[in-house]
């Protein structure tokens, strides 16, 4: 006897239901006891890449400090503020996750300057985007099971794993061949859509990305002493909120007033995307996911009003964080480890673990660089400094 109940009263029309999913590309059994959607986030969670998020940057290099985001904690605030969302507008929950807990497993060691790093080392191959690798990981690197490589997620997580920051074909704008090698191989077997938004719970998770890493580089950056309090006293949104705070609370420790701050960042955000998101829901009135994929615009979105702040927010912690000395140099010496590693291993393959090793063709082959991409992109941070010591410092063991 089947235990879930595979319509959910409380689901909105428009929500991606788990009782009329598209399924798998690899047909399986469904479960007792749990939706394909519910399946899916557990297996992300199950994941090695998931795991491996534990050491990844998010704007630190892991070795400066352990009370900085990293690419797990960032994926678990995300999926937190996506469950809320979705849970308020009446769309599907456990799908909302799935994909807050996925979208990043794509990304290299070392944030953004790995991601730089490897751009410019594949762009003689196939290039490099982290959208796609985290859709490659997905369908192909992660090998668990027995009958298929990948986690074999359902059509709705995949295509709203590739398609959360909109449509990836535009008319005038992309076509299919302008895509990332490794989307245009599997959309080959199996179709996600290219051309249409992703479902509601796809686009929630975009914007709960949004709020989660503005809102936290912010903590980070005043925690790690980046900038002071003071600085962000004209910052739009984050301003009024930090002096509401020092009004109320005279005389309060800066740590406390930076915590108090930042949940009001993260408060004022998520009520705005919820309030312009069920204005446009109520005037677009989809009767299905599939009618929210059809629209000529987002149904998840910021209100103009705090798109500007948004884009505000962003513009202060552009100079002041992302291009701050400190981790300018981090980041300096980031793209270094990587591009040294990949030039040294499409050079000479032998020198991958044997696993790795087997799977390559002739040094400098597509194939090769993809391998050796595939490689060190999986790394953590600690891993990847280890294994740059092992191949280029001769008093370290190999």
């Amino acid at each position: 006897m089947s235990i879930w109940t595979p319509k959910s009263p409380s689901l909105a029309p428009y929500a991606s239901d788990p009782a009329t999913s598209r399924g798998r590309l690899y047909p399986e059994a469904s479960s007792p006891t749990r939706s394909p959607h519910q399946r899916d986030r557990d297996r992300v969670l199950h994941s090695a890449a998931f795991r491996r998020l534990k050491y990844k940057t998010q704007v630190f290099v892991n070795s400066v400090g352990e009370n900085y985001r990293t690419r797990l904690t960032h994926s678990l605030e995300v999926s937190q503020i996506a469950r809320s969302v979705s849970r308020v507008l009446g769309l599907n929950e456990d799908l909302a996750e799935a994909l807050a807990l996925a979208h990043d497993l794509g990304h290299t060691c070392f944030g953004h300057a790995g991601e730089d790093a490897l751009k410019d080392c594949m762009a003689a191959y196939d290039g490099f985007d982290h959208n796609a690798q985290s859709l490659r990981i997905v369908t192909k690197l992660e090998r668990r099971y027995a009958e298929f490589d990948g986690l074999n997620l359902t059509w709705e997580t995949l295509e709203g794993l590739v398609k959360h920051n909109g449509p990836l074909i535009r008319p005038g704008e992309a076509t299919l061949q302008d895509l990332p090698a490794a989307i245009l191989e599997y959309v080959d077997r199996h179709d996600l859509e290219l051309s249409s938004f992703a479902g509601p719970e796809a686009q929630v998770a975009a914007l709960s990305d949004d709020i989660a890493y503005n809102a936290h580089d912010l903590d980070d950056g005043l925690r790690a002493g980046l900038f002071p309090l003071e600085a962000v006293i004209e910052v739009p949104l984050v301003g009024p909120l930090l002096r509401h705070v020092l009004d109320r609370y005279p005389g309060i420790e800066p740590s406390r007033a930076i915590h108090e701050t930042v949940r009001r960042v993260i408060t004022a955000m998520v009520d705005d995307v919820c309030a312009e998101s069920a204005r446009r829901l109520e005037r677009q009135n989809p009767g299905s996911a599939a009618e929210v994929r059809a629209l000529d615009a987002p149904v998840i979105a910021f209100s103009e009003e705090m798109a500007q702040k948004d884009a505000g927010l962003k513009g202060f912690l552009f100079p002041t964080l992302y291009r701050h000395y400190r981790v300018n140099r981090m980041t300096s010496k980031a793209r270094r480890v990587v591009r040294e590693m990949f030039g040294l291993l499409v050079e000479e393959p032998m020198l991958l673990p044997d696993d790795w090793r087997a799977r390559t063709t002739r040094p400098h082959s597509h194939k090769t660089a993809r391998v050796v991409c595939d490689y060190i992109a999986g790394m953590t941070d600690r891993f990847a400094l280890d294994e740059h010591a092992r191949l280029f410092d001769p008093s370290v063991k190999p």
